[in-house]
């Protein structure tokens, strides 16, 4: 047998007595040490041929018996097993014998459990009597002996604190983890909710206006608002599904959008939405490329962030800005190591739009800056300075270079 196995093989036991309930394991080395301290009672008579004396018996178990109370009162249980021991050696016959099993038990009990002045005076007690009540060798042997029982509990204590503040700490991630998973599925479903409804409310109310004039036009308009209704359904089942991982299998749930969607939901949003992109050459052409290639790749976590930063600033475009064009533009920049991601409107300026249009001061921007940074990147949200109009601005990592 290997050193690992057996190593293994004493975890397991380690795990299987931490297992047992505390009174099993008082109980069990109560009648350890009391069978050990009298063992030598009944292997042998004593040196003139009879039977041992029966006050040593007694004081054998009246130092191991208090062990079963050791865990709620350690100092006593202590004190106790020491005055049995001190009259070991007073009662009559007995065998030649250590008897210190108890005490250092019950000193490895007051190291672990009581505290710091409780323990020094214990200790302190516990030398000096040793010294007081026998002699300097036995004194010294005991000393040393309850010291190791000490030095020994208090590794025990140690070892505990440290395993609760590891616990601890453990837990501690876990609801930190717990609460970044509900604020991120409390953004996306901000998000989906906002654009859907926000789309819907502006196309319902803008079909009934449409649909004696331009009866085309209005039906286009309620053809969005089943769209937007239904692709919210899909996202919002895909979260739910998360939430609840048992509703569906693995292979049902839909993937996370990513930058190839982009120009999808730009034609769902109700707007006319010019997309493009900065190419290699530093020359704007649509987005995406026909072929797809030749772009730096995204983490899928950020290109999802980046859908949904585009989809929250659609969103306020729709429900803000006063207009129905917007630009979405993508410029990678290679060399610093970014995508720059471009929302903007061409609305009234800021200071002109009519109260009802201006940004309503919920958790659209907020979750937009909050994206970026979960992500590594940065957003900035504010009035265009190059024309009429609002931009969201936001910086995502590319992945670096393989």
């Amino acid at each position: 047998m290997t050193r690992t196995d057996l190593g293994a093989r004493a975890d397991r036991v380690r795990e299987r007595l931490r297992a047992l309930p505390p009174r099993a394991v008082d109980t069990g080395l109560t009648v350890l040490v009391a069978a050990a301290q009298l063992w030598p009672f009944a292997a042998r008579a004593d040196e003139g041929g009879g039977a041992w004396s029966g006050w040593g018996v007694l004081v054998v178990l009246g130092s191991a018996a208090p062990l079963y109370w050791r865990r709620d009162h350690p100092v006593p249980v202590l004190m106790v097993s020491l005055a049995a021991i001190s009259s070991y050696d007073y009662v009559g016959e007995v065998p030649s014998q250590p008897v210190w099993y108890a005490a250092l038990v019950a000193m490895y009990t007051v190291a672990e459990r009581s505290g710091r002045w409780a323990r020094i005076t214990v200790v302190a007690v516990t030398v000096l009597g040793s010294f007081a009540l026998s002699s300097s060798e036995s004194g010294l042997r005991m000393s040393v002996l309850c010291v190791a029982g000490y030095a020994l509990g208090r590794a025990a204590a140690a070892g505990r604190a440290h395993a609760e503040r590891l616990e601890h700490e453990r837990r501690a991630e876990a609801e930190k983890a717990a609460l970044a998973e509900r604020a991120r599925i409390a953004r996306d479903m901000h998000d989906i909710l906002s654009h859907a409804v926000s789309l819907m409310v502006v196309q319902a109310e803008a079909g009934p206006v449409v649909l004696a004039k331009d009866p085309v036009r209005a039906e286009r308009a309620f053809d969005a608002i089943a769209g937007a209704g239904r692709d919210a359904m899909v996202q919002l089942r895909g979260i739910l599904e998360v939430l609840d991982p048992d509703r569906a299998p693995q292979a049902e749930r839909a993937p996370q959008p990513a930058l190839a969607d982009l120009p999808l939901l730009a034609a769902g949003s109700g707007l006319t939405v010019a997309c493009t992109r900065t190419d290699g050459s530093g020359a704007t052409v649509d987005y995406p490329r026909p072929d797809g290639a030749g772009l730096p790749p995204l983490a899928p976590h950020v290109e999802t962030a980046a859908f949904r930063i585009a989809q929250e600033a659609l969103t306020n475009i729709v429900r803000h800005a006063g207009t129905d064009r917007a630009r979405l533009h993508l410029h990678w920049q290679e060399d610093r190591g970014i995508v720059q991601l471009d929302i903007t409107d061409d609305g009234p300026a800021t200071g002109q739009r009519p109260a009802r249009l201006l940004p309503s001061g919920g958790r659209g921007l907020i979750n937009i800056r909050e994206r970026a940074r979960a992500c590594g990147g940065t957003a900035e949200c504010g009035p265009r300075t190059d024309g009429p109009g609002f931009r969201v601005r936001a910086r995502l990592p590319l992945l670096p270079p393989s």
